[in-house]
């Protein structure tokens, strides 16, 4: 019979201390809990307040260039939308120069919204930005946009 694989004790603590995957993760995590609870009275997340802000364009954006700036798949944008439009938010519509895509617009509903909560979302992100060390929050943002 052969002896079970085992991960010393040691491997467990070298990735705690220095993966950057796990602490990303972590960081994501705390960011969104604290702008989930700021943006909470407006009844959204800090995901959906993203999602609207993406679509805050002077063209109605594709559901292909909303995916690739929120770094989602196709599907798990479309099933983050319907929530958003059936709260009347967003709408769905057709391109009118390509049937066969789709075009996403915030309604004044959605636009109202994001007027009323963006000035909470820009204290919080000041708040967050001064916790850091100097220079950090650019710092964080070079390294982020490296990653991505």
């Amino acid at each position: 019979m052969s002896k079970p694989l085992e991960v010393p004790f040691a491997a467990t603590l070298h990735v705690r201390d220095t993966c950057l995957c796990l602490h990303a993760q972590r960081a994501a995590r705390a960011l969104a809990r604290r702008f989930d609870q700021a943006l909470a009275p407006f009844e959204i997340t800090s995901g959906q307040f993203s999602l609207l802000m993406s679509l805050n364009r002077p063209e109605p954006p594709t559901i292909g260039s909303v995916a690739g700036l929120l770094a989602m798949d196709r599907t798990t944008l479309t099933a983050n939308l319907k929530p958003l439009e059936r709260r009347g938010l967003m709408t769905v519509g057709v391109d009118p120069r390509d049937r066969r895509s789709r075009r996403l617009a915030l309604t004044q509903a959605g636009m109202a919204l994001l007027a009323r909560a963006l000035p909470v979302w820009t204290q919080t992100h000041a708040e967050v930005e001064a916790g850091l060390p100097l220079g950090g929050g650019d710092a964080l943002r070079a390294g982020l946009l490296a990653l991505a």
